[in-house]
Parts: C-alpha cells; structure tokens; sequence
C-alpha cells in the first residue's frame, strides 16, 4: 500500500544521498552525461542482440515529472493525466524502448523515521496551501508550494496497465528491487530522480527531471566518472553514502565523523565548494583495506552504534551475489517476518503475493503480510471541523476490509489480531502506529469464505462478492437497487452516500456537485476538461474533492478483499471524477443554480443525475441522516465573492449559511484516533465549533 500511502502526495526531486546530487551536477558536472535514448536504446540492443531496450522506471519518483496539468488543488485531472501517461509512453515506444514501471509497495521499518519526518513536513506545507486559497480564492501558481493529488501513485499503477505496461509494486525497498531487476534482467537503464541509483553497483541511473520527451534526451549520472573524481572503488560508494546520510543512516549520525574528516582535509587543501564529500571520500582511501583484506568498518575507529549503523546502511545496497570489503561478513539483508501467517491460509498470503506483485491489487497485501498500513498526506484544512478527517472518516470501512482478511474474534489465548496504521492526518503526531482491530460485517452475520470469494468462479459468487463489498461500506440494502447501474455509478453512488452518513455535514448542494460530477464526466471529452476554468477556489470544496478521491482507494481495496466483484479499471477517478468539473458544480451548486443548468441542459443526464439523487437521499433519510440544503456563500480577503454570472452569466442574489452544528455521534473509533484529530479552533470572529466525543478537543 506505501505505493500510494507511503509518498504520492510530494515526491521529493533529489532523493537519496545527502548533497550528492548538487555534488555531482555543481562541483562535477563531467560526473553527469547528456544521453541521446535513442542511439543509447541501438547501442544496447547491439550489444546485446538477445534482449530488447529495456528502462526500469521508479514510478515513484516520476510522479511530479508525469502530473504536469495545470490545476492541481481541485483533487486531479485525471483524463488529462491518462493523456499525458499514454504520450510519455508512445515517446519511449516510438525509438524502440520498453519500459517496465516499478511502484514502492511498503516501508521498510528501518526506513520510518526518514518517512515521519517527511510526513509531517508535508502537513506544514499543506497548511500553508490552505491559507493561500483562504487569502486569494485561487490555487498557489508557484511550484514551490505544490502538492500532487491524493491516491495519485495508486491510480498511476492502474492507469499504466490499463495502458498495457508491465507495471510491478515491490514487497521491500523499491530503489533495492528497481536496482536488482534492472541488473538481473540486463536493462539499459533505469530512470528516476534518486541519488541512490548512484550508490548501487546496478546498471546505468538516467534522470527523469532531465528528461526531455521531444528529443528523448536525459542526463546519466555516472557513478563510474564519480568513482574516478573521488578515486574511490565502486565497492566504496555504500559506505560513501551512508557516511553522507542517506534513509538508512541519518545525517547527524555521522557528523563527528564527517567533522574530523573535514578538518583534515582542510589542513591540506582550500576551501572548495563539495569539500564534504571529498574529505568524506579521502577519509574512505585512507582507510581502505588492502587488497584482499576485510577488516570491516571496525577499521574506521567508531563507537559501537556507529559500526551498528553503517553496517546496516551498506548491507542494503548490497544486491544478490555482491559483496564489500567493508562488512566482515556480507550476509544478506534479512527480509521482513511474515507476522500473518498464522491467521491466514497459505493459499490465500501466496494469492495476495502474486496479486501484489503484479499490482493487480491494492491494501490486502500489507494487510496479509505483516499488518502494517500506511496513508500519506492528503489535501486537508487543519482549520476544519465539519468534515473528518479521511482517516477518520474511512476508518469503519478499513476495520470492515480487515474483518474480511483477519480474525475478529480472539484466539484461544485471548490474544486478538490488530493492524497498525500509520495514516497522516492533522493533529497526529506520528509517533506511534494506531491500532486498528478487525471488526465484522453489519448486515452478513457469518463472514463470508474468503477461500469462496477469492477462487471459486461459479455465477453465484459475484453477487456474494458484490453484496460483500457494499456490506463493507454499510451499505448492504442497495444490493439489488444497484443492478441496474454500470460500476462507475455504483463507485460513486457507494461513496457520497458513505460520505454524507459518516461526515453527517454533507449539505444538498454539496451532494448535488458530487452527482452531477459524476453524470457528466462521462461524456466529457478531453479538449472539454481541458477547456474548464474556475473563477475562484473554495477551500471546502477541495477538501470534499480529496475526500472523494481518498475514498475511491479504499473503494479498490475492498475491492480486491471482496474478490473483484467489479473490474478495477471501472473503479478509477477517470471514469467518476474530475476535480475541476466538481469545482465548477460545487460553486454552481451553492450559488442556487437550477438542477437543468447543473446538466448543462441535456434530459438524459438530468434523468439519471435525479434517480441516483433520489437513492442517496432515501438511504441517508432511512440512517436518520437527512441531507439538508444549506447553501454557501464564498468569502476571501483578496478575492471577491464568487457571482452567479461568474457561473452561469446572469445575476443571482448569492445565499449565506453558516452552520454552527456540532458532529454528530459516531460510531466509536480507536482512543489514538480520537485524540488524534484536533482542528485548530477558528478565529474567534468566525466563531469556534464544539466537537462531539468521537473527536474530542486537545486537552492541554
């Protein structure tokens, strides 16, 4: 699942080793090569006369490189995105290179410090898009302050193999199996934007912020060229870079060492610009063992935690078969304890393996494996407080998931089975995982089979598979009512109801956007995406936008625990959303615009847009939820409030509404999630809203 929840939301542009990146492209700039990919793909395949011009692509690290649309903030332009995927795809295809794409499936724990600490510098950046919009109604235009869309790594895997590309997800390290296939499977090269690919002795790492798709021309950084600059053997670089600082090895770790190796240098040698990491490479070559010798980095004279420490950092790049004459004994990294096991059936964990492996599937591998699940950084208003979290909000629907995979009852020994989560949100510190425990279906008392609705492929199953999944989303009684639609609607229909029973602040206008979204996307083409505008940005409306986005992945990770009762690609934002048309409907809808303009005046639409209304509605009205009209009136400082002829071009009196409604009670959640969820209260003119007990206020 760390495809998606480890970093879909900011995809840092130089990763991996500390300052080896300005390094090579400032202090050695001979260290870093313009490639023609082209003449590079017939030298290869020259060469090599038996196997095609292969590149392995870190999806990860090209997600920033690949999102280019020009609005980000409304929650994805994912027609838009699919158009660009498939160019990038035709570019390389077009001089004869096949790509095979490789998504980060977990976080290793050796590596969650560095991704907290990510996490939570995400969230700063987050709080101050957030304050943009209030100020200037509009999105930030500077790529500084820029976040990619939620779920945008998870929906990118389905949309490269929708695409028909071999599209894999790691079960360790990415950068470790990007590295391994790209060698075992003799790849010209791998394209990512992540120093790392430096360090492991693997084939040729080309640069995808480099890369130019007109020309097909990128940069490769040499790490033969920064071996001769630094002489230094390739069997050095791990030690170079966990000296450095890397994910493995934090940086301040090693400042002593560095410090002393540093002012050694100097003695020596000027002041140049790089001097840290060529003192670090001197210290390396006067430390070196002889030829044949292994003493180990015991050699370098460090406290216990520090040999403990590098160790552990250069055993991680070492790929099968390699050694260093820096670790006395070159023992494999040990792989991750299947903790699972015991509650699962071999057949099933071998499944959700192979299904992993393949990213045919999303969550239940993590889930299966060692029961650890990560969410990344949304686009959330810490400011807040009528809408949850989509962490809270979704965490029902997860303890369900997880009530398929995984007992819901003690063992014999009292123990019960748990999941921990890490999932980003406002107010949680990350400092420790919450966990969550498997809770039972609502309307099928027996927990389906999960051998049955995994492997059996009889008729029969698929309404049990269908019926399963909409019991995970508590919303069992539509099971015969939703035949009659196709399952782009029925994602749709599933979440906005969803949305509206748990957030129970969801408004009439707001569940008319959704909707009306979700009926005209499908007939819109993309020159009409891409012609849409917005006069202004409405901070709820994007959180409501990420919600809906956020939901669309727990949607597929039901699922794929449910067995596919629906195909996955039916389930993907480019069938049901798209973030600037649900603005513009949001905005519309909030300003009292007739439902028939809200359809863009077309009767088919309207018909369907008011039959699934009308089964949203009735569901929330039978939960005791009713849906409410409450229209908005939209205020910034530098921005005026939007007119209705910005929408429509005819003059309306706008309405104001101000709910002071407290949350509702829901139902109970984990103690750490409602200490968790704290929204800043309001400026005291805009008045401060009380929170029910499901998300308690701080407690100072």
């Amino acid at each position: 699942m760390a495809h998606e929840l480890a970093d879909d939301l900011f995809t840092q542009l130089n990763m991996g080793v500390k300052g080896l990146q300005y390094f090579m492209e400032t202090c050695c700039p001979d260290t870093c090569v313009p490639v023609d990919l082209k003449q590079m793909a017939l030298n290869h395949v020259k060469a090599h006369p038996d196997s095609a011009a292969t590149i392995v692509v870190d999806g990860m690290a090209c997600l920033r490189y690949w999102y280019r649309c020009q609005a980000w903030v409304h929650g994805g332009q994912w027609q838009e995105y699919m158009h660009i995927l498939q160019e990038f795809v035709d570019a390389f295809t077009a001089v004869g290179i096949r790509l095979v794409f490789i998504f980060d499936g977990t976080v290793e724990e050796q590596k969650r410090a560095e991704w907290v600490k990510r996490r939570l510098r995400v969230n700063q950046d987050i709080a101050r898009i957030f304050q943009y919009i209030k100020t200037h109604g509009q999105q930030p235009n500077s790529r500084e302050l820029f976040c990619l869309p939620s779920g945008l790594a998870t929906f990118s895997i389905f949309a490269l193999k929708s695409l028909g590309q071999e599209t894999r997800c790691s079960v360790r390290e990415g950068d470790y199996e990007v590295s391994n296939y790209a060698l075992s499977h003799n790849c010209m090269g791998i394209l990512g934007q992540d120093t790392d690919f430096v360090i492991y002795n693997t084939v040729p790492y080309l640069s995808i912020s480099k890369l130019n798709l007109n020309r097909m021309t990128t940069v490769l950084f040499s790490r033969e060229r920064l071996c001769q600059v630094l002489k230094l053997h390739m069997t050095d670089l791990p030690l170079l870079s966990c000296l450095l600082g890397n994910d493995i090895v934090p940086e301040q770790q090693m400042q002593r060492l560095r410090n002393s190796a540093l002012a050694s240098y100097r003695k020596r040698n000027k002041q140049v610009q790089g001097d840290k990491v060529y003192a670090v490479a001197e210290f390396i070559t006067v430390h070196h063992p002889r030829s044949g010798e292994t003493f180990g980095v015991s050699s370098l004279l460090l406290a216990e935690a520090e040999e403990e420490a590098l160790e552990k950092g250069i055993r991680t790049y070492l790929l099968p078969g390699q050694t260093s004459p820096w670790l006395k004994c070159s023992r494999p990294f040990p792989e991750s304890v299947r903790l699972m096991d015991k509650y699962v059936p071999g057949e099933i964990l071998q499944a959700a393996i192979e299904k992993h492996t393949r990213a045919e599937c999303f969550l239940i591998y993590n889930v299966l494996y060692d029961g650890v699940v990560e969410c990344s950084n949304s686009l959330e208003d810490e400011d807040e407080v009528e809408l949850p979290p989509q962490a809270v909000l979704y965490l029902p629907v997860r303890e369900r998931i997880y009530g398929l995979l995984l007992p819901v009852q003690p063992d014999c020994s009292g123990h019960t089975v748990s999941v921990k989560e890490w999932f980003v949100f406002p107010g949680n510190p990350l400092k420790e995982p919450t966990r969550v425990t498997p809770k039972p279906l609502n309307y099928i008392k027996e927990s389906p089979d999960l051998m049955a609705l995994w492997f059996r492929t009889d008729p029969e199953v698929k309404t049990v598979q269908a019926s399963t999944l909409l019991d995970v989303f508590d919303l069992y009684e539509f099971t015969e009512e939703l035949k009659q639609f196709d399952s782009p609607l029925i994602a749709v229909i599933c979440l906005v109801t969803y949305i509206a029973i748990q957030a129970r602040q969801l408004s009439l206008e707001d569940v008319d956007a959704y909707l009306s979204q979700a009926v005209c996307v499908r007939f819109k083409s993309l020159t009409e995406m891409q012609q849409l505008r917005t006069p202004v940005v409405d901070p709820r409306a994007v959180q409501l936008g990420s919600l809906f986005v956020r939901g669309l992945t727990y949607l597929i990770g039901a699922n794929s625990a449910c067995g596919f009762p629906f195909p996955m690609d039916e389930l993907m934002p480019w069938k049901t959303f798209d973030g600037l048309l649900f603005h513009s409907k949001y905005l519309q809808a909030h300003s009292g615009c007739p439902k028939e303009e809200l359809l863009e005046g077309n009767p088919s639409w309207m018909s369907l847009f008011l039959s699934i209304r009308e089964l949203v509605l009735g569901a929330c009205r039978r939960r005791g939820t009713p849906v409410h009209s409450r229209p908005r009136r939209l205020q910034y400082r530098d921005a005026r409030p939007v007119e209705v002829d910005d929408l429509r071009g005819e003059r309306r009196p706008q309405l104001h509404h101000t709910t002071q409604q407290e949350f509702r009670q829901q139902p109970a959640a984990s103690a750490h999630y409602q200490q968790g969820y704290r929204p800043r209260p309001r400026h005291p003119k805009r008045g401060r809203y009380q929170l029910a007990p499901r998300w308690p206020k701080s407690q100072n």
